[in-house]
């Protein structure tokens, strides 16, 4: 048997947070056992669906490196199948029209409660031989009324639903197009899905969905339901603890890894490992370390893991993300350095990709402007004299390399009988027109000579215009 699952968002909104682990969950289960990875989009909700949405979703799995063997499928292309499906149903008895109005539903529900009963459907139209006149029927699915549905759950264990309080639900609405239970059922026989993985938000579909594949004479997937998501206040994740989309943090600064380490330990553990690369991730996932308990979602936690990553990752691969940060800010990466060069001298100082992206402007732009506070305490008449010193032994350096150009900065202080913050932070502020900068010596090596003499020449003009 080679393993399927899938991830089957609804294309109502963005891709967020919960929606990404149980992508990323299906994912790594998959390919852990060297199977497929199915991506579906279940937009038969007509009305809510856009293409703004999918797209969103799309670019999202992307992003994240979420890559899948088939799909995207999109239930709006395989009505006739759903028909197909429903038409079976009726013929075999397991299916009835109900001609019952909404009225007459809403009227009933309100009796129900009025008596302190579960709201339901009554199954009046169960045995329903002719037709009523005047209405637009629905099709509901004859859920058996005795006995129990046990959901075998790789997480839960055992779940059972009592299928006396199982009502019989709309398969088809009047206007004859599907509805989700029998939409996600005949998409899950068709494409051979052998798990399905999903939220917990979902578990009360399950024993309906069991019922209509025992129905169909076919062999259900085995289910996992992931616990939910909570902020640190104990409720349900929302946009206010962080359930923004996917891409909401790519804008602001964090690397795909990093989300994704973040998320597979929403949930999920091996041991005390806190992080993990990607093939770490196939290599060890088990749907039996899911936790059953909910988890509580941790910015701070998701900033410590980028910081990490960042660190650690490559400056050619910060450099490839970084590179989309940059062109938000109109930036031209051909006036400077090569931006792994630049990623390189600033990776133990960045917790997030925005923070070195705004750090890195005057790598690329001319400065134009002093930090009024930087500049009122490193410029005077004793930089400018520190700066003309700085100027002549630079300009007479052979090679430009962070080695020599620190002994020149050393020299000078020592010369002058300064400490080397006193000769360093006046060329800093020269250089960048800020006080913020990684070591000198590597900034002016990375920077380059030509610009950094320009640069400090421009800061002595500066200065002397203010006396």
């Amino acid at each position: 048997m080679t393993v399927c699952t899938r991830f089957a968002p609804s294309p109502t909104g963005y891709l967020h947070v919960g929606g990404a682990r149980t992508a990323l969950f299906s994912w790594l289960y998959a390919r852990k056992q060297g199977g497929q990875f199915i991506l579906r989009i279940e937009d038969t909700d007509l009305e809510r669906s856009t293409p703004e949405s999918v797209e969103a979703i799309l670019e999202g799995m992307a992003w994240l490196g979420l890559d899948y063997d088939q799909g995207p499928f999109y239930q709006t292309q395989r009505f006739d199948r759903y028909k197909e499906m429903i038409d079976q149903l009726l013929e075999q008895g397991d299916a009835y029209y109900c001609y019952c109005s909404k009225q007459e539903l809403d009227d009933r529900r309100e009796q129900q409660r009025a008596n302190k009963e579960k709201t339901r459907y009554d199954g009046r139209c169960r045995h329903l031989t002719e037709p009523r006149t005047g209405v637009e029927p629905v099709i509901r699915f004859k859920n058996p009324t005795e006995g129990d549905t046990v959901v075998h759950d790789l997480v839960r264990g055992d779940v059972v639903f009592n299928n006396g309080e199982l009502d019989d639900l709309i398969i088809a609405r009047s206007d004859g197009t599907p509805t989700y239970n029998l939409t996600v059922v005949v998409d899950d026989l068709d494409m051979g899905l052998t798990h399905v993985i999903r939220g917990d938000d979902h578990l009360n579909n399950s024993p309906r969905q069991l019922n209509i594949f025992k129905a169909l004479d076919v062999q259900p997937p085995i289910f996992a339901h992931l616990p939910m998501i909570l902020g640190s206040d104990g409720a349900r994740l929302s946009k206010r603890h962080g359930a923004v989309s996917v891409m909401h943090y790519r804008d602001e600064g964090f690397l795909p890894e990093a989300l994704l380490n973040y998320l597979v330990r929403l949930g999920w553990s091996h041991g005390d490992q806190e992080i993990f690369s990607t093939e770490e991730m196939i290599a060890l996932f088990e749907l039996e370390g899911v936790n059953k308990s909910a988890s509580t979602f941790n910015p701070d936690k998701l900033l410590w893991l980028n910081q990490y990553y960042i660190k650690e990752s490559t400056a050619i691969h910060i450099a490839d993300h970084l590179e989309w940060h940059m062109a938000q800010r109109e930036i031209d990466l051909n006036q400077g350095p090569a931006l792994a060069e630049v990623v390189a001298i600033q990776q133990d100082r960045a917790k997030t990709l925005v923070e070195m992206a705004d750090n890195s402007r005057w790598f690329y732009e001319e400065v134009t402007a002093y930090d009024e506070k930087a500049a009122n305490k490193h410029f005077n008449q004793d930089a400018v004299a520190v700066l003309e010193d700085m100027m002549a032994r630079l300009g007479g350096l052979p090679t430009w390399e962070a080695e020599p150009i620190h002994q020149q900065i050393k020299d000078c202080a020592t010369t002058r009988e300064l400490g080397m913050g006193k000769i360093a932070q006046p060329i800093r502020v020269a250089i960048t027109g800020s006080t913020v900068s990684p070591s000198i010596d590597v900034t002016l090596k990375v920077l380059g000579k030509v610009r950094v003499m320009v640069r400090i020449a421009s800061a002595i003009n500066w200065i002397q215009d203010q006396v």
